[in-house]
């Protein structure tokens, strides 16, 4: 006789316990979405955890050094222009005109 949903489902949580397994969940934005489905594409991966799983286990393999480059995120430079620093520095002028006592301290 067949098994039921429920003892399915009580053998499935059962294994998932043995095998000390942990769902890990991960929300992504469109961009992230999109480079997955493209490396999935490329390798004919058609389950999105496989293709985690793979990439995870790869990274580690190659080791702290060569995969450090890899999970380094890029970061944003931010440079103000000077017109925008100039408006800043007469606002700021400004504001401590209304509010005397401050002390002004130029920027480097």
């Amino acid at each position: 006789m067949a098994k039921s949903v429920q003892e399915r489902s009580a053998k499935s949580a059962r294994k998932r316990v043995a095998l000390a397994e942990e769902e890990l969940r991960l929300r992504v934005r469109p961009g992230t979405r999109q480079a997955l489905a493209d490396l999935m594409g490329w390798s004919g991966i058609t389950e999105q955890g496989e293709a985690m799983t793979l990439m995870i286990h790869h990274l580690h393999a190659m080791g702290a050094v060569q995969s450090r480059p890899l999970l380094n995120p890029p970061r944003h430079e931010f440079e103000l222009t000077e017109k925008v620093a100039r408006e800043f520095h007469s606002k700021s002028l400004l504001a401590l005109q209304k509010d005397p006592g401050d002390e002004i301290i130029a920027p480097d």
